[in-house]
């Protein structure tokens, strides 16, 4: 994807970025892949999970900074899988002499491994550290827009509340607390977390733009004002970044035209995420909430060491169906 010359720059931590896709590297099978995806993308931000990705921790294995090099790429060490300030400080701090110095960075302190909702708590505790520290901080927290002001007041260079659980895939659940947090913030806002399809962006000034994130798109109509937004899609291995430069999230109406589609997983009877591809299209994990145009659709739900299930599914205008499947073990 080549960046779009009729929106303004992305800015964050001073620094300007043309391109408004921002690409994880989690789910690749292997580094030469994952070089492969961020080139095609035309991204320039890459986010390295630093506990589970090797960028010279661990001599004598593959590195992803072979493949992905700081000279090119603007690199974004997180803390996933942390959930104590104190281990996502101690991570930071490892990126920050692995990679010389670089300061710009993803904090997110988890509160459990179920949900892995944010833990505010330890959240502030962190950015108050690291900012302290000389960090240039990012960080995932929840919708709470008391929260997002307090971490932008501790000096956080942008705000990411999550929009649903992450890897659910439901979207956006609360729109009104992210216009909340939008409206006063003065720092980005990067809508983070479980937006398998980003419903509707309001972009001042920009013009409609589909975003393509494995299993993400944008619709940007009528512009509006407020301060920067961004949406990040990080359920299919990729994060897809809109940066609405002043920016509103509403949720519309499903129109008559359209239903929606619920594909929901389980496997024991537990809910057990699986991915969904539609008319061979993937479109994201379970729980899926969709909004379609009336029609019949062939749907696939699957995982790796389970059956994959097909379902035809009718959408009726106005109606939701529920397509809820049982994985079975191959």
């Amino acid at each position: 994807m080549k960046p779009n010359e009729n929106l303004d720059p992305l800015v964050i931590g001073g620094k300007s970025y043309g391109s408004r896709l921002l690409i994880g590297t989690g789910k690749y099978k292997d580094f030469a892949e994952t070089k492969a995806a961020v080139e095609a993308s035309g991204a320039q931000i890459v986010t390295v999970a630093i506990r589970r990705t090797n960028i010279g921790q661990n001599p004598g294995e593959p590195n992803l900074l072979d493949a992905i090099p700081p000279s090119k790429y603007t690199l974004l060490p997180n803390t996933a899988g942390c959930y104590t300030a104190d281990d996502a400080v101690r991570t930071l701090r490892l990126a920050r002499e692995l990679l010389d110095g670089h300061d710009l960075v993803k904090l997110e302190v988890l509160g459990d491994p179920k949900t892995l909702y944010p833990n505010v708590v330890e959240t502030i505790a962190a950015a108050k550290t690291l900012v302290k520290d000389g960090f240039k901080v990012m960080v995932y927290t929840s919708d709470d827009p008391i929260i997002a002001k307090q971490l932008e007041e501790i000096g956080c260079v942008a705000v990411m509340p999550l929009a649903s659980l992450i890897g659910s895939g439901m979207g956006i659940l609360n729109p009104w607390n992210l216009q909340i947090i939008i409206e006063s913030a003065k720092v980005p806002v990067v809508v983070d977390a479980g937006v398998a399809v980003v419903e509707v962006v309001i972009d001042a000034g920009a013009p409609v733009e589909e975003v393509d994130a494995g299993t993400g798109f944008a619709d940007l109509p009528e512009p509006d004002a407020g301060p920067a937004l961004a949406v990040v899609e990080e359920d299919a291995g990729v994060e897809a970044e809109v940066d609405a430069g002043t920016a509103l999230v509403k949720k519309q109406p499903t129109p008559k035209k359209k239903g929606q589609m619920n594909v929901i997983s389980t496997h024991d009877g537990e809910p057990y995420w699986a991915q969904v591809s539609i008319d061979g299209v993937m479109r994201g994990r379970t729980p899926l909430l969709l909004d379609l145009p009336v029609g019949k659709y062939q749907v696939r739900v699957e995982r790796t060491g389970f059956r994959p299930t097909m379902r035809e599914v009718k959408i009726a205008g106005g109606k939701s169906v529920v397509v809820k499947v049982e994985l079975v073990q191959r």
